[in-house]
This record gives structure tokens, C-alpha cells and sequence, in this order.
């Protein structure tokens, strides 16, 4: 594996295999924080050392036991598709020359799990583009999960822990992160009571509502939502009942509001962890760092680097150093 992280992801990933079936994913976006790259490069598909953040997403919905990655795609972005297809040539020519750990590279994406596209014709919010992906789930499917490719939420295996807080609960089971006040209004920020249950391990939570990027001093919480999702599959019946809202967007929080004032439950899971922001080159490099330096191949030879590059940059700026 190559990273310790994913060895977590492994050994947590049974426990769901019997409640989560498909994992939406949506992956329309232009990713223009990282132009001019996404001119021809789908965000989703940028690497994380040398994996795609897609594939992380899969390795993890695979973990906890889904069926179907329903990727919902814009029409121009089918390149996403491809990563999970064969690539039978290239794996050969990976093999002849004695490279197969590479040719096993090749292949593991399509191995992990089925990939289906779904197809978002206009970005009209995250709302929109779950609702579009009801088209992929089975009659028999009651709840499905939802993971944004712009976040890595580490130690993996944070979805096995909600499935638990649905079975035992019921409704819907958010994932929640602490942060400090100063930071709240960059989020979409939950009230919250005490649930009536506990769990061996991990906080939770029943939410009485949610507020988006509010004033610190508005904030109800410091608890903040992150992209991992585990929905009733009533939110497709309330996400055809809200009201479009700026730009003409449906978002997921008011279909998940308006299913907390209807009487459905709702709660968090408070993830002791942390989150990687793939979405934006400020969380993208540390990303890249932190997968880096727990990598068996490269982690040796990067930690040094990575010390020497910090400290020419302090040498350079030693007015830094005492701000921090």
C-alpha cells in the first residue's frame, strides 16, 4: 500500500459491506482554482503522489464495502471515466519489461469497484448533481453515500462508523469535524443536541439544523460539515421540493434542512482526524506532503528534503519565524 493510511481504510471496511451499495460522487466541476492545469486535466484526476484523488475516493468507498461509484460527471469531463477502464496495452508493456507492480498500478482502478457515469448537463449545485445520481441506485437500496473528491478524510473509515449510527438510529448520519471558532465561517456550520445513544469510540450528535458560513459570532457550533454523507433515499424526494437558490443552485443542506423540519432524524459523527482539501492548491500541497512522507518509497528520502527546503526558507525569512 502506499500509505499507512490506506492499511486503516483495509482493516475498517467490513462492517458496511451489507448497508452502503453505491457512493455518489460528484466530479462536475471545472476546478478553476487550479487552472491553467484543468484546461486539459480533470481536477479529479490530478495525483496525490502518484494516485488521482478519484481513485482514493473509490479505494475508500471500496473499503466500506459499496458496489457502484456513481460519478457524476459534466458532458466535457469523460476522462474521469477513462481511468477506470482497461488499459490491457498498457499493462502488457508495464509487464514485458519486468515492471509489475506499475502494470498493477494500471489496473487497479477498474479492480476496485464498478464505476458508472452519471451526467450533469448544468452546474446547478451540489443538490442538483446527487439528485441526478438517483438514476444509478437499485430498487433495493435505501441510503446512499456520498463522498467529495475534494476531501481525503483521514484515518479512512469514517463511513463504516456512520452506517453504525444508522442502523442503530436511523435517518441520516452526517460527518462532522471540530475547528477553531476563527474558522467557522469558512464552513457550513451544525447545531446540535445530544443524541439518544452512545457509541463505543466516537462522538455523536443529533442535528437540529445547520447554518451556512456564518458570522463567528452567529455560529451555533465549531462543529463543521465535511464531504462524506450518508443519506436516506428520501433526500431525492427533498431535493425535488426545495427552492433554487443563488445562481439558480440546488444545495444538498437545504433538501437536508428541510428533511430535519419534516421530523427525520438527523445526526453527526465527530471524526477525530484530519481532512486534506483537494479542491484548492492550499490543501492540495499539504496533501501531497503528508502522503508523501507516510510512503514507503518516497518518504525516506523526502523527509530530509523537505527539512532543508525549510530551513533555506528560513534563512531566507527569519521575520517568519517568530510570527509562528
Amino acid at each position: 500500500m502506499r500509505n499507512s493510511t490506506d492499511h486503516t481504510a483495509a482493516a475498517q471496511g467490513t462492517s458496511a459491506s451489507a448497508s452502503v451499495k453505491t457512493v455518489v460522487v460528484p466530479a462536475a466541476g471545472m476546478g478553476t482554482r487550479f487552472l491553467p492545469a484543468t484546461k486539459t486535466v480533470p481536477k479529479e484526476l490530478l495525483p496525490v503522489v502518484d494516485t488521482p484523488g478519484i481513485e482514493l475516493i473509490a479505494e475508500e468507498a471500496a473499503a466500506c464495502g459499496a458496489q457502484r461509484l456513481a460519478v457524476v460527471v459534466a458532458p466535457n469531463k469523460e476522462e474521469i471515466m477513462r481511468h477506470f477502464g482497461e488499459f490491457e496495452e498498457l499493462q502488457k508493456i508495464m509487464n514485458r519489461r519486468g515492471k509489475k507492480e506499475q502494470a498493477d498500478k494500471v489496473a487497479r482502478a477498474g479492480e476496485l469497484i464498478e464505476a458508472v457515469a452519471v451526467t450533469q448537463d448544468e452546474p446547478l449545485g451540489l443538490g442538483h448533481a446527487v439528485g441526478c445520481a438517483e438514476q444509478a441506485l437499485g430498487s433495493d437500496e435505501d441510503a446512499v453515500a456520498v463522498m467529495l473528491p475534494d476531501d481525503l478524510v483521514l484515518p479512512a473509515g469514517v463511513m463504516d462508523k456512520m452506517v453504525q449510527v444508522r442502523e442503530r438510529l436511523g435517518g441520516s448520519v452526517l460527518c462532522a469535524f471540530n475547528v477553531s471558532r476563527d474558522e467557522v465561517s469558512n464552513y457550513g456550520v451544525f447545531d446540535v443536541v445530544d443524541a439518544d445513544a452512545s457509541f463505543d469510540g466516537f462522538d455523536v450528535l443529533q442535528v437540529r439544523g445547520m447554518v451556512e458560513k456564518p458570522a463567528v459570532e452567529d455560529a451555533p457550533s465549531t462543529l463543521v460539515a465535511t464531504g462524506r454523507y450518508l443519506l436516506d433515499r428520501g433526500i431525492f424526494d427533498a431535493l425535488r421540493r426545495i427552492e433554487p437558490g443563488k445562481g439558480g443552485e440546488l444545495q444538498l443542506t437545504d433538501a437536508i434542512e428541510l428533511m430535519i423540519s419534516e421530523g427525520h432524524p438527523v445526526h453527526v459523527v465527530v471524526h477525530e482526524g484530519k481532512r486534506h482539501d483537494l479542491g484548492n492548491p492550499g490543501g492540495y500541497i499539504p496533501a501531497n506532503v503528508d502522503f508523501g512522507l507516510h510512503d514507503e518509497k518516497y518518504g525516506p528520502a523526502l523527509y530530509p528534503a523537505l527539512k532543508k527546503i525549510i530551513a533555506d526558507f528560513e534563512a531566507e525569512h527569519p521575520e517568519l519565524i517568530n510570527e509562528n
